[in-house]
């Protein structure tokens, strides 16, 4: 999904929450090329790509090109890893 996906009305301001952190928030840097290797987390995580593209796969089977402005919800204790197709930054909130 992406974060201009989130709103829908024409309204002048709108809220949602989105996730709710436990630990506290992480940038990321890949770069093309780079890897993120196969690990797990033990909360809920969710992981937004501000800059290039990256591809996030998990242990289920899903794989999804994050563009800037894409986020995933990380599900605990399932092994997930990142490969980067462009010098990206992410936010990873858990």
């Amino acid at each position: 999904m992406n974060l201009q996906e989130i709103f829908t009305d024409n309204k002048l301001l709108q809220t949602r929450k989105i996730f709710t952190a436990t630990e506290g928030v992480i940038l990321i840097q890949v770069k093309s090329d780079g890897e993120l290797k196969e690990h797990v987390t033990k909360v809920p995580a969710f992981l937004i790509c501000i800059t290039g593209a990256v591809i996030f796969e998990n242990e289920r089977g899903i794989s999804e090109k994050l563009l800037t402005g894409d986020f995933v919800n990380i599900e605990p204790d399932v092994k997930h890893w990142l490969k980067g197709i462009a010098d990206s930054r992410l936010l990873l909130i858990k």
